[in-house]
């Protein structure tokens, strides 16, 4: 399934972005950016203190990500974010009208054993918390699907994909 859309894949931390991102990407032929790329280095050094970022923090983060998909309209691509609230996903459609969003779900203490057996990454379980509090669900205007990401990453970007045909096939808002 060739994708001209830009996916955003979405959730809080432990989710599998990072795993499921490229999947996706493979699955869609479309190019695949790392979100956590595109952070400055001091939101970096923020995060690995423990110290949960700010909006202010995020918003030449979330721009950046939104030059890269408006980069990509047209052409497709995946690209990893948390997009937590509904004012950041905003923000990103600002700038790339046409995105799609993934927002991986799933039982917060899979989550937390997930991100408590991740190696070399910069954000701490202790984070966990304000994720889930800064967590907005997409809204039924939000252009997106939610998918569960109980199995193992290669289910999830199946089910992903299969979602995101439903979507296409339907002017709706988010499917679960």
């Amino acid at each position: 399934m060739r994708s001209p859309h830009v996916v955003v894949v979405m959730g809080v931390a432990g989710t599998g972005k990072t795993t499921v991102g490229p999947l996706l990407a493979t699955r869609l032929g479309v190019p695949y950016a790392e979100g956590d790329d595109f952070h400055p280095q001091a939101n970096i050094a923020k995060m690995s203190a423990g110290v949960p970022l700010t909006d202010e923090d995020r918003w030449p983060w979330l721009d950046a990500i939104g030059d890269w998909a408006n980069g990509r309209a047209g052409h497709g691509g995946v690209v990893s974010s948390s997009a937590l609230k509904r004012a950041y996903r905003d923000r990103l459609r600002a700038v790339a009208p046409d995105v799609v969003f993934v927002h991986l779900t799933g039982d917060r203490s899979l989550i937390e054993e997930r991100m408590a057996h991740r190696q070399g990454h910069f954000m701490p379980t202790a984070l966990l918390d304000s994720q889930f509090a800064t967590l907005q669900p997409l809204e039924p205007d939000e252009r997106g699907v939610a998918v569960d990401v109980s199995g193992n990453p290669e289910e999830t970007a199946a089910r992903a994909v299969d979602a995101l045909r439903t979507l296409e096939r339907s002017p709706a808002g988010p499917t679960q």
